[in-house]
């Protein structure tokens, strides 16, 4: 359990319960729908909603036991973000959608998971 006041730090990837290893920063998006305002030639008259993709997005570490061809044909999977102050995000009905480029110095790996709902359990 994250303490109390930590606020960022160590995290854990999971795709579909497997832990991945997970480097450096990662975002993530909810997608609830984006709102912008809407305004006319005599004041503000509201705001319009578009949707979004909800998506989580980072770089993982290249193992012996990661296929990249699993990867990248990854489909309807379920992606967990378990953040350092206790949140976890949860993508859902997930697919890879990176464009699968590996690197070599560090032996890291951009990746992005899109989907079609995501939750913050708290």
């Amino acid at each position: 359990m994250a303490g109390k006041n930590r606020i960022g730090g160590t995290i854990a990837l999971k795709v579909n319960g497997d832990i991945y290893f997970a480097k450096g920063n990662f975002t993530y998006n909810l997608g609830k729908p984006k709102r912008e305002g809407v305004i006319g030639a005599d004041t503000v008259h509201g705001y319009k909603e578009t949707p979004q993709i909800p998506f989580v997005e980072g770089e993982i570490t290249d193992r012996n036991e990661l296929s990249l061809e699993d990867l990248v044909t990854l489909d309807e999977a379920t992606i967990t973000l378990e953040l350092a102050n206790g949140k976890v995000i949860t993508l859902s009905e997930a697919w890879y959608a990176g464009d699968g480029t590996g690197n070599t110095e560090e032996g890291n790996i951009a990746c992005r998971f899109e989907g079609m709902s995501a939750e913050e359990v708290a």
